[in-house]
């Protein structure tokens, strides 16, 4: 394949086409079953496909007798397929929405933290002179929040950028640390301590974010540099709720930020471990795609972010 020029898709004549037979390649592996789901034949999806790939002059995918499977130029192909096709759809979502008198539509992900302060307040905020703008929230852990952000499902984040992204990709402004503290029930055999370690927490059962979350990272690295042997019953989920009623039903302790400890967690129900250390994990910040310009709701709602976040340092 030579050199693309700026206007390639113009060149090798992409159509919409194209990008809907890339996300269903990619779901089925199989030409005719791809077709199906597009509701076309399979010659003329065949076509279309064969079509693109000569006036790229590179095969995208790898024919084999049982189907297909994209090569490194086809992979590339199918993740932007899925940027730009949610891309469209966000688009159809605003159109409608100021077609119906709404404001337009708000894709944000957050950490657990933000999710519970800033970000309410903000939406708070924009809701008073915007009240029709649609926003929806996702919290999740950044490993997942920003691949979602890369593919167009979210307007912006509020999360870290892990190890492995390109950072050149990302604008990241930073807000802070997250400090972290030990839940556990308020009946709990500790709960009347009033100094612990970890030797006196590590044989009781534990419910953990998944190995590889940075809040994971976190407490496994305490555990190493204590020399304190993990503990053996550990529920990996990144879901606090469910951590949450496991600590409020057993012996289990758990461990999240300690503004969402402070808000979710009643002190008639849940004791926060007392802990020499104080433990945080790296900082988070507000992080949007560097070349993609934001809707003007999500500008919106970035603008009451910053005006929070200057206003608390």
């Amino acid at each position: 394949m030579g050199v693309l020029s700026e206007n390639w898709f113009l060149d090798v004549r992409l159509k919409l086409r194209h990008l809907q037979l890339f996300l269903a390649l990619d779901e089925q592996r199989n030409l005719h079953r791809a077709a199906a789901q597009l509701h076309m034949s399979q010659p003329a999806a065949s076509k279309l496909l064969s079509d693109l790939e000569t006036n790229l002059g590179t095969r995208l995918f790898d024919r084999h007798p049982r189907g297909l499977t994209p090569n490194w130029y086809g992979e590339i192909m199918i993740r932007h397929a899925h940027s730009m096709l949610s891309t469209l759809r966000q688009t159809g979502e605003e159109l409608n929405a100021l077609g119906e008198g709404n404001a337009g539509t708000v894709a944000v992900g957050t950490v657990m933290a933000p999710a519970v302060t800033l970000l309410t307040s903000a939406i708070e905020r924009v809701h008073r002179d915007r009240p029709g703008l649609k926003i929806s929230v996702d919290v999740d852990v950044s490993k997942a929040l920003v691949p979602r952000l890369l593919e167009g499902e979210l307007d912006f984040a509020i999360t870290r950028i892990p190890a492995g992204f390109d950072v050149e990709r990302f604008v990241f402004e930073e807000i802070g640390e997250e400090e972290l503290c030990f839940v556990c029930r308020q009946n709990h055999p500790l709960a009347d301590k009033t100094t612990l370690s970890l030797c006196d927490m590590a044989d009781y059962p534990w419910s953990l974010q998944p190995i590889g979350a940075l809040m994971r990272q976190r407490v496994d690295s305490l555990f190493l540099h204590h020399q304190v042997t993990p503990p053996r019953q550990i529920v990996d989920t990144a879901d606090l709720m469910v951590s949450l009623a496991l600590v409020d039903k057993s012996d289990t302790i758990t461990v999240t930020t300690r503004e969402a400890a402070n808000l979710l967690c009643n002190p008639q129900r849940f004791h926060l471990l007392p802990f020499s250390e104080t433990l945080s994990v790296q900082p988070y910040g507000l992080v949007s795609l560097r070349h993609q310009r934001l809707s003007p709701g999500a500008a919106t709602l970035m603008s009451a972010l910053r005006d929070i976040i200057a206003q608390g340092r």
